[in-house]
C-alpha cells in the first residue's frame, strides 16, 4: 500500500500483507470461516450444532475451518472431560468478538442484496410419515 508516496506492508508472524483487506481476508477469507463465526456469535457451540447450521459443509472441512480459526486466535476450543464421552465446545475469543460489527455489516449487505437482486424463499421441511 502507498502512504505519502512510500510503499508499506503489514507483517504479521513474518508473513507480509500488502493492504488492510489482505490482513482481513487472511483471518476470515474463504467460503466457510465467516459462516462459522456468524453461527458462533450467539454463544458457545458444539461441533454438531455448527454442522447442523451448515448442512452443505463436510465434517472434514468444518474441522479444518475450526482449527484455522483457533490457530488465528478467533475462537477457543474447550475440551470437557468431566465424564465420557468427551465433549468439545467452541466459543469466540475477545479477539474473535471484535469481528462481530464486520460480520453484522456483511450480513446486512447480504440481506439487502438478496432482496434487491433475488427473493426470499421458504425452505420446505421434508416430513417422513
Amino acid at each position: 500500500m502507498i502512504i505519502d508516496s512510500e510503499e508499506y506492508l503489514y507483517e504479521i508472524d513474518q508473513q507480509p500483507y500488502h493492504c488492510a483487506m489482505d490482513v482481513t481476508m487472511h483471518f476470515i477469507g474463504g467460503k466457510w470461516k465467516t459462516v462459522v463465526l456468524w453461527y458462533m456469535k450467539g454463544g458457545t457451540k458444539r461441533f454438531s450444532e455448527l454442522k447442523s447450521h451448515m448442512p452443505q459443509i463436510t465434517e472434514k472441512m468444518l474441522s479444518i475451518q475450526l482449527k484455522q480459526l483457533e490457530n488465528d486466535g478467533l475462537i477457543h476450543r474447550s475440551v470437557l472431560t468431566s465424564k465420557p464421552p468427551m465433549k468439545v465446545e467452541y466459543s469466540l475469543t475477545d479477539f474473535g468478538r471484535t469481528l462481530l460489527p464486520v460480520l453484522n455489516a456483511v450480513a446486512e449487505w447480504g440481506r439487502k442484496t438478496g432482496t434487491e437482486k433475488g427473493k426470499l424463499v421458504k425452505v420446505e421441511q421434508n416430513v417422513i410419515d
